[in-house]
């Protein structure tokens, strides 16, 4: 079983080894308009819809010490995205995947934060019809991102219920579909800081619990993990914590989740692909259970570090 010691230990071992790597793409590469290019060089072009309008998708697979963790889960959900926005994907699968493990050789990191992004590229001239467009691929791969920092995993972090945003509307916004509509999460990031705490915890309208900013949230009561059904994204570590929590023999909830309830939790955790699980202990200036990472989330951290060694679930990259 993974634990804490072993695991970090390893981690900052691999960290320190590629910090005495030299070379254009040690701090990162891009995949930019079809070439690969160092991270801290790479542009997006103006007119490109992505950044005049935010249309686009994306998804953030992550490399674990060698080895892509659930990377066709990721593409199967950004060929879902693109769907659901209408847009076609730039690149075959396989093309795609070849591309995501080229970034990684050229950087030699064991352990990446890897984005792709499609947005639906430029307006043909006088027009803004949608469909005259053509889509492009952008991609990039640089040191792996703890949205909770790993040293601060086992004391717990501090969230608040947002009381002045709510979660914009799935009739607006598809939550489903990864994006960069980020208005909601920005304002509950300054209300979080302004409060005395670091995560935001957005509702919805209804006074259900939805997300946070770009994790999914969790909680635990008398042994049911529970975590919101609808108005979020379908994350790949949420699935994950699901499958882990059933082969535990745990009950899980995969439904509404009124706000009350977190006051009442036994546990709270965040998870997502750049962190994995993060205890929360404080809410709204108040202890979460006892105030310490409890022995769900405890036990489901250690097996889901685990589980990135699982050749079943990882793709073991070359980096010859």
């Amino acid at each position: 079983m993974q634990t804490y010691s072993t695991m970090r230990a390893a981690y900052e071992a691999r960290v320190a080894e590629h910090a005495r790597r030299t070379g254009p793409f040690v701090g990162g590469c891009a995949w930019v308009r079809g070439e690969y290019v160092p991270a801290e060089e790479a542009q997006v072009p103006l007119f490109d819809l992505g950044f005049l309008r935010s249309d686009l998708t994306y998804d953030v697979p992550a490399v674990w010490d060698g080895r892509y963790f659930r990377l066709e889960d990721h593409l199967d959900r950004l060929e879902r995205s693109l769907a659901k926005i209408r847009m076609a994907p730039p690149v075959s699968r396989d093309e795609l995947r070849g591309i995501l493990v080229e970034l990684v050789r050229k950087t030699q990191l064991r352990d990446a934060y890897v984005d792709i992004i499609v947005t639906r590229g430029r307006f043909k001239p006088g027009t803004r019809d949608p469909r005259n467009t053509e889509t492009a691929l952008y991609a990039f791969v640089i040191p792996y991102i703890w949205v909770m920092p790993l040293d601060q995993q086992q004391a717990g972090g501090s969230a608040i219920v947002t009381r002045n945003v709510r979660r914009i509307p799935v009739s607006a916004v598809d939550p489903t579909v990864k994006n960069l509509q980020w208005g909601d999460f920005t304002r509950g990031i300054f209300e979080a800081l302004d409060r005395g705490a670091n995560w935001p915890f957005l509702p919805d309208a209804d006074g259900n619990l939805t997300e946070g900013i770009g994790y999914n949230i969790v909680m635990v009561k008398d042994d049911t993990v529970m975590t919101p059904g609808r108005g979020v994204l379908e994350g790949v570590t949420r699935k994950t914590v699901l499958e882990i929590a059933e082969a535990s023999g745990l009950k899980t909830h995969l439904g509404d989740v009124p706000i009350g309830g977190l006051y009442d939790a036994d546990e709270i955790f965040m998870c997502t692909t750049a962190g994995g699980i993060m205890p929360i202990t404080t809410l709204d200036g108040q202890p979460v259970g006892g105030g310490q990472v409890g022995p769900v989330t405890s036990a489901i951290w250690d097996r889901y570090w685990a589980l990135h060694a699982d050749p079943t679930l990882t793709m073991q990259i070359d980096y010859e």
